[in-house]
């Protein structure tokens, strides 16, 4: 058993891309909790999605022994993710240490994120070690950074350290300034067992893996416990450390790191921030967990081959043992046919989620609109919750539907300003105001309808700031819109896989736009065929795709017009007849090409 005042929990947070993965793999390098040879790039990022795109998605928990002044210390490292769709994995990661390396980046300087993380660890009382990451570029200005992380952040810049998770500058100081200035485990006299669930993930042999921050007592195999939150009781089948494999330990005591296996088959049963205690003596308080994560973005998923449902239906299922913020249901629709409607963090969660299922599953699948929670205000005087276009009210019956708000921190040089706030114009958003961090950059504080970031803004802003643009966001409660339903209808047919709620004001560019694309998509019938779009009863847009025509004339050579004429005027009752009964399938490529064109 390890002294507590020889224990250290600590994680790194920083913006996406500072290098944090590269900074813990030299971590492990220099504790030699990895041997030289097991040692690969962004070991903890075990996905390979996670390797391919360069971020972190999981959180990943790992336990080294480091020799100082004399005596072994124990360090318990969390590895977060920095991407802003993610920050319910930091903050439960925070809640489990009591210190935090803040990495910034040489050459980028401080970011929306980096603010966004440095205010959740001040949250959560961390004592904070600012680290300057990447000081053998080229391009590194350590000054700068350390001038804003003090007018920034407010901390003071001696404290910073350089280093270079590359090189391997600067990581014994990171190391020492570990030990020395992160305090040793907290609440660990509380007199029941307590430990914090900070993560979770599903084997197929052992069940749920729960990952554990004990704050006091200790737990072993076989011992009965309890999940304080949901009130669920079961016997622990092993408990262990990653280092960064998991290995199996006899006890796991206060203030440590580790992995708890028990007999509870489904994710869904544990709540992550919950408290587990021994049901023979338990705990009266629980730990102070984090808020219920709620999904921000909807959207349909449905597979392109429609056979492939049961496929995707057991996918699905698999891919939430892994990642609990997934919400899903299943649903239906005309045009699609079965799918499921899918709850995400944000777009990036969104972007992972359905490239895991194509990779990791084999799937084929098609996306609808994203698309927020809406409150409507009905006139009985009720209010719903609508997160699908295609249950939006009769607008007869709606008194007022009102819209997710966003506040963002958008961190942009300051040549771009111009062309920033003309695009947050655009988006219906308002700039409260800006916040200058030095020569070359400026911070806009706005306020935005999160229906508007959903699907171009990020792009448009790295195009408007050339890659140098970063965004980090917070949600600001609901706010009255005038907000509309847009339908497509295709011969008089509505298509609900094209339904999409947008603003008064956007609704007659955005219905043009979709009838013209669908124009150039969709093929020719044989008679002519009507796209509009339409806001309840009132057609706001229309194209028309032309029809085939046979030249049924070709036959009569000569002789009176009329004859021409009677061949011509048959023609068009047959087309008129047809119209009536023709039904347009609108092909699979179709939808493939019209919402990918608009995701």
């Amino acid at each position: 058993m390890e002294e507590l005042t020889n224990i250290r929990n600590f994680c790194i947070i920083a913006h996406v891309d500072h290098g944090k993965t590269t900074l813990s793999d030299r971590l492990l390098e220099k504790t030699e909790t990895i041997k030289k040879r097991d040692m690969q790039d962004q070991l903890l990022d075990s996905m390979d999605l996670e390797r391919e795109r360069g971020i972190t998605i999981k959180s990943h928990p790992v336990s080294m022994k480091y020799k100082y002044e004399g005596k072994e210390y124990l360090l318990n490292l969390i590895d977060t993710p920095g991407h802003v769709d993610f920050s319910y994995e930091v903050s439960r990661s925070l809640a489990a240490c009591e210190g935090a390396l803040l990495l910034i980046d040489a050459a980028q300087g401080v970011e929306a994120q980096t603010v966004a993380n440095a205010h959740l660890a001040v949250g959560q009382e961390l004592e904070i070690i600012p680290v300057i990451n990447k000081v053998d570029l080229p391009s590194a200005q350590p000054d700068v950074c350390k001038r804003q992380i003090e007018d920034l952040l407010a901390i003071p810049a001696e404290d910073a350290i350089l280093a270079s998770g590359k090189s391997g500058i600067g990581i014994d100081d990171i190391l020492k300034a570990v030990v020395e200035r992160v305090p040793s485990p907290k609440l660990a006299d509380y007199p029941a067992v307590r430990a914090l669930i900070f993560d979770c993930v599903f084997d197929s042999y052992k069940g749920v893996i729960c990952y554990v921050r004990i704050f006091s007592g200790s737990l072993k195999a076989g011992d009965e416990i309890e999940f304080m939150g949901s009130g669920r009781k079961t016997t622990i089948k092993e408990v262990g450390r990653f280092t960064p494999t998991m290995t199996v330990e006899k006890s796991l005591d206060a203030g440590c790191t580790g992995y708890i296996v028990s007999n509870v088959k489904e994710v869904s049963d544990i709540t992550i921030g919950d408290t587990i205690t021994l049901t023979s003596k338990p705990a009266t308080e629980m730990l102070a967990g984090y808020k219920e994560v709620k999904p921000m973005v909807f959207s349909g998923i449905y597979p392109v081959d429609t056979s492939d449902y049961e496929k995707l239906k057991v996918s699905i299922a698999k891919l939430r043992l892994n990642d609990a913020a997934l919400a899903y249901q299943p649903e239906t629709s005309a045009a699609l046919g079965f799918g499921f409607r899918c709850g995400f963090l944000g777009l990036l969660h969104m972007e992972i989620v359905q490239e895991r299922l194509r990779r990791e599953y084999d799937l084929d699948i098609i996306s609808t609109y994203p698309s927020v929670v809406y409150k409507v205000d009905m006139t009985d005087g009720t209010q719903i919750e609508i997160d699908n276009p295609c249950k939006l009210p009769d607008p007869s019956l709606i008194a007022a539907i009102h819209e997710p708000m966003i506040t963002a921190n958008i961190l942009i040089p300051t040549e771009s300003i111009g062309d920033m706030l003309a695009l947050v114009a655009e988006k219906r958003g308002l700039c409260e105001r800006t916040d200058s961090i030095d020569d070359t950059r400026v911070m806009l504080v706005c306020s935005l309808p999160l229906n508007e970031i959903l699907i171009d803004f990020n792009d448009r802003l790295k195009s408007i700031t050339r890659g140098y643009g970063s965004l980090d966001y917070d949600m600001n409660g609901y706010q009255q819109s005038k907000l509309v339903r847009l339908d497509i209808l295709v011969n008089g047919e509505q298509i609900d896989a094209f339904s999409s709620i947008v603003h008064v004001d956007k609704s007659e560019s955005k219905g043009r736009a979709l009838c013209a694309k669908l124009k150039d998509i969709l093929p020719r019938q044989m008679f002519k065929v009507a796209i509009q779009a339409a806001i309840g009863g009132k057609i706001i847009a229309r194209e028309t795709i032309g029809s085939f025509r046979k030249d049924v004339t070709a036959k009569c050579y000569g002789g009176d017009i009329t004859r021409k004429k009677k061949l011509l005027e048959k023609q068009k009752e047959g087309k008129k007849r047809m119209k009536q009964i023709g039904k347009v399938a609108i092909p699979q490529e179709a939808f493939v090409n019209v919402l990918k064109s608009n995701a």
